[in-house]
Parts: C-alpha cells; structure tokens; sequence
C-alpha cells in the first residue's frame, strides 16, 4: 500500500493596496484649468475685434474700467462698440502734439496724463500742491486750464465721438463748510469744464455726462490726500454700436489724418507723448 503525501495548503491573505494620497486630486485640477484656459482662447479667436479689443484693453488697464462698474464695451450686448485702436491711438497722438502749443505747456505737461482705455481715450487734468488748473477750493478753470481745454475742444469738435466729463477731489474736507462740499466742487468742476468745452467747438449734444465724484475714486488710492487726486476727466467714447457708416468713415478720415500729422512732426515734438496706455508726462 502506498503512503500517502501529506496535503499542503497554502492560504494568502488578501488586503487592498496602500493609500494613494490626493495628488491625483491636484493633477486633475490643473487639467480642467488648463482645458477651461484652452476653451477661453478659442472662444476669443472666434468673437469680433470688438470684443477682443475689449479684453485686451482691459488687461492693459483695469483700473480705465473699474470705476466704470455697470456700463457695456462690447459689442452686440447693447452698449458701446470698440473702433480700431489706431484710431485712438492717432488721435491721442494729435492731442499731443495740439496741446503743446499752449502757452507754459512745459509748466503743465507732467500733470497731463492721456491713457486708451477700452471706453476710449482718458484725458486726466491732475492738480498740483499749490493748484494747476484751478484755484484752490474754486470751481472755476484758471488761464492755463483754459487755454488747455479750449486747445482740447477745438480737435475733439471735429469728431463725431461723444464725451463725458468728470471731477474729482482728494479726500480733504472742503475748508469753507456749510451746505457746499468735495461732492459740489467736483460737480461744479466738470461743469465748468463742460462750459468751456462748448464753448470753444465741441458741439452742443456731443456732451453726454458731467458727473462729480468728490474723492471716491483716486487717482492714487495709497494717498486719498494725493494733491493728484483733484483732478477733471474727460473721456473721448468709441463711437456707439448704432452710429452710421458716415460717422464711422469721418472718425476714421480724421484719425488718419491724425497720425500722418503726428508722424510728420515727430522729429521736431517733444514734451507730451507716450506709446498706447501710456501717460503724457
């Protein structure tokens, strides 16, 4: 009879693998970003210049459009729309070389700051400790404010572009108290720039706004009791999305005529100028 083999049995103890820690979690975050990052581009590449202008003109100046909250730049959502930037770009170019006609241009050039933003061009007019274009605490423009605003309107009448005008102040108190304040003065200012504007050739309907802040919008937010802060703001608009092909054609005609002007002289200018975004300083 034959021996029998002992029967050997092997058990394995089963048991799930180590935990894999969320490193995936991070991986798969930084995919969807990239895709929504991806879609985002495709999607401009795909909208009109207006709305790529928009954009870009926003990235290079936020902050043209943060106090801005609430009104559309873009077109065919019922707002405004964006020209060719050249065009803004000739025309700021042609402001410049105007206002550098103006008596003590040199006095004043550092407190005149241009900026494209995606409403269209910003025309700062900034104060200075002992006032530049207005006398301390009064609501009317001095000799050189209005020498540089009658400069201004006589180019900006020439443009089918609508224009508002804002004023600012710092955040100091207005010293005669009472019933008047910064809130006031700021109107009171832009008013008066508003008369003036009008006065020396900007048309009678081109004016859409006259607006008056006080100090709650600075120029320089780290200092509210920035002498800079007081300041007027004029802004040239992109033509609206309804405007017609002849307002259009005009802008377009003047602003060429602009920039060949500009191009012509700039080998004997200086003083004001600066590339796109950029200030007159």
């Amino acid at each position: 009879m034959n021996a029998r083999h002992p029967i050997v049995v092997i058990k394995k103890k089963g048991g799930h693998a180590g935990h894999h820690g969320g490193a995936w979690k991070v991986a798969y975050a930084d995919f969807v970003t990239a895709m929504m990052a991806l879609f985002i581009v495709l999607w401009l590449m795909n909208t009109s210049k207006a709305i790529q202008n928009a954009v870009a003109g926003y990235f290079q100046d936020p902050r043209g459009v943060a106090d801005k909250a609430g009104r559309s730049i873009v077109a065919n959502g019922g707002g405004e729309a964006i020209l060719p930037k050249d065009d803004m770009n000739s025309l700021k170019k042609q402001l410049e070389k105007t206002i550098k006609q103006i008596p003590h241009f040199d006095k004043l050039k550092n407190h005149i700051i241009m900026t494209i933003t995606p409403e269209g061009l910003r025309i700062d007019l900034t104060e200075g400790p002992n006032g530049t274009f207005f006398g301390s605490g009064s609501p009317a423009l001095n000799t050189d404010g209005q020498d540089l605003v009658a400069a201004l309107a006589e180019q900006l009448g020439k443009l089918p572009n609508k224009i508002s005008v804002e004023g600012h102040t710092d955040a100091k108190p207005y010293a005669k108290g009472g019933n008047y304040s910064n809130w006031e003065l700021s109107a009171d200012r832009a008013n008066s720039a508003r008369r003036l504007l009008q006065g020396n050739g900007v048309g009678t309907n081109q004016v859409t706004e006259v607006r008056g802040f006080a100090d709650q919008h600075p120029l320089d937010a780290k200092d509210p009791f920035d002498p800079s802060n007081r300041r007027i703001s004029l802004f040239v608009h992109y033509l609206a999305a309804g405007s017609d092909k002849e307002n259009r054609s005009e802008m377009g005609a003047i602003a060429s005529q602009a920039g060949a002007s500009a191009e012509s002289n700039s080998s004997s200018s200086t003083g004001a100028s600066g590339s796109s975004g950029g200030s007159t300083r």
